[in-house]
């Protein structure tokens, strides 16, 4: 093995001895200064790093982005300063390092129960320097890969893509569950820390990265999984690209071209997470226009978490791109013509707002869909809910089933005071979506009732007889009732 083959390896090494962990750092810090660095606030921290023990020389040099002395940096990473110096993590002056990539410890939620360590670009922007990053800026844990890991099945599987891998986060996570991954990317930048990070954490047998647009370098190939969190935004074509973000591609394109195109690279019964932007258009529904991206063959639930207005969207990636005048970006005038130029393209495009979400599609299935607007909490990794989903699709829901609701689901009863009956009845899920479903009076008794003991049918008579109603009306009414019921996850087949 070659030096350049051994870095990771003993990096791996001095990391792990250093204790540089999420949860050692976490208490290192404090809450205080562990919420102001979620902040890019570095001040509290560097207060509470002041020794120069191994963890608090780490915790400095790459997450702080503070310089550290030569003799410190050599306790923390015994015999490799040099070597990251060539390979371009640190940088050494006259008795002091300082990082040139960013590497911090990665704990993930939850999701597989393992801690990792990733390494990208510096974050930028902290202290409040200027925000500006290059146009192969290699982003590192963001919100959006988090959000992306938290809806990812992690059920076993043989063969996963990380389509658009950028530093390899989630291909870190599909190796913990995968027995092979394939981690796609046309940044050479991002194939390089991707490759960096699979041999940093000890899975390089199981994921391979490859140069190539989206599906291209795949083709012909199926896989069990697809994870994708895409250069989603939605943006005119300036002549400025950056390519972790902007995929180049008009509009929404490069989502709907992922919808797509995926069914033809997944196994049977396998399964595609997408986390993206789409276009709100003028006089069409968001959800009647994505309905006409989905395979028929496939099942699809569609999430429509949030929607942002065309001003308040080009903010966010204006100044996501460092280019707001406070942030020692633009100036005022050369950000105005942007943002004023930005916001022509949307409307000569029809564009009234954007919205952002997920979509999982699953090959096999019998064409079930459901496009949810749903920007309420949620239970968070939301993967096994969405698996749950999946399966409920497959149910078959008859008179002659039994059903049983779900414990975490609750009544609420709202009316004026002192009303003989309820002015609304809800059915409100407490954990996965936190579904709530307005019922009638019937409708809320037959949710009651599926204790597993009747038959839906069998319910159904009882309260027709209870409540003085044809038995037949009353059948040909709820079954439709008791399959939304399984459909939208409150109750499951006995």
């Amino acid at each position: 093995m070659s030096e350049g083959q051994q870095l990771p390896h003993r990096l791996r090494d001095a990391l792990a001895a250093a204790d540089f962990t999420y949860d050692a750092v976490a208490e290192l810090l404090g809450g205080q200064a562990h919420e102001a660095l979620g902040r890019n606030e570095t001040t509290p921290g560097l207060r509470r790093t002041r020794d120069d023990g191994p963890l608090a020389t780490l915790v400095r040099l790459f997450l702080l982005q503070s310089p550290v002395s030569l003799r410190a940096a050599e306790a923390a990473l015994p015999g490799l300063v040099d070597r990251l110096a060539v390979e371009g993590f640190l940088e050494q002056t006259v008795g002091e390092v300082a990082a040139r990539l960013d590497i911090r410890p990665y704990a993930t939620d939850g999701a597989d129960g393992r801690g990792l360590w990733v390494v990208s670009d510096l974050t930028p922007g902290l202290d409040g320097l200027p925000t500006r990053v290059g146009a192969d800026h290699v982003l590192g844990i963001s919100p959006a890969s988090t959000s992306l890991a938290q809806l990812t099945l992690r059920h076993e599987v043989g063969s996963a893509l990380d389509l658009g891998t950028g530093c390899g986060v989630q291909a870190l996570h599909l190796a913990a569950h995968a027995e092979r991954v394939v981690a796609t990317d046309v940044n050479a930048r991002a194939l390089r820390l991707a490759r960096f990070n699979a041999a940093l954490n000890g899975v390089e047998e199981r994921v391979e990265v490859r140069d190539g647009s989206f599906f291209v370098p795949v083709e012909g190939e199926r896989f069990d999984l697809i994870a994708t969190n895409p250069p989603f935004v939605i943006s005119p074509a300036t002549g400025e690209r950056l390519v972790y973000r902007d995929s180049g591609l008009p509009g929404d394109r490069v989502v709907e071209d992922i919808v797509r195109t995926a069914p033809a690279h997944l196994t049977e019964g396998g399964w595609c997470q997408v986390l993206g932007n789409w276009s709100i258009l003028a006089g069409q529904p968001w959800d009647e226009r994505l309905a006409g991206w989905l395979d028929p063959g496939c099942d699809a639930l569609v999430v429509q978490r949030e929607v942002l207005d065309t001003a308040a969207y080009v903010e966010l990636w204006l100044k996501d791109a460092g280019q707001h005048p406070s942030t020692g970006g633009l100036d005022a005038g050369e950000y105005a013509r942007r943002y004023d130029t930005w916001l022509s393209w949307f409307e000569e495009q029809g564009v009234e707002a954007i919205g952002f979400g997920w979509i999982s599609l699953r090959t096999g299935g019998r064409g079930a869909r459901e496009l949810l607007e749903w920007p309420f909490d949620v239970e968070q990794p939301i993967a096994p809910a969405i698996a749950a989903w999946g399966e409920a699709q497959r149910a078959e829901v008859t008179l002659a089933s039994r059903l049983v609701l779900r414990e975490d689901v609750v009544q609420e009863t709202s009316g004026a005071a002192g009303a003989e009956d309820p002015a609304a009845i809800v059915l409100r899920q407490q954990r996965g979506l936190r579904r709530a479903r307005r019922v009638d009076t019937v409708e809320a008794a037959l949710a009651g009732a599926c204790d597993g003991e009747l038959t839906v049918g069998q319910i159904l008579d009882a309260l027709a007889t209870l409540l003085d109603e044809d038995p037949a009306a009353l059948r040909e009414d709820h079954l439709a009732t008791a399959r939304a019921l399984v459909a939208e996850g409150f109750a499951i087949l006995a």
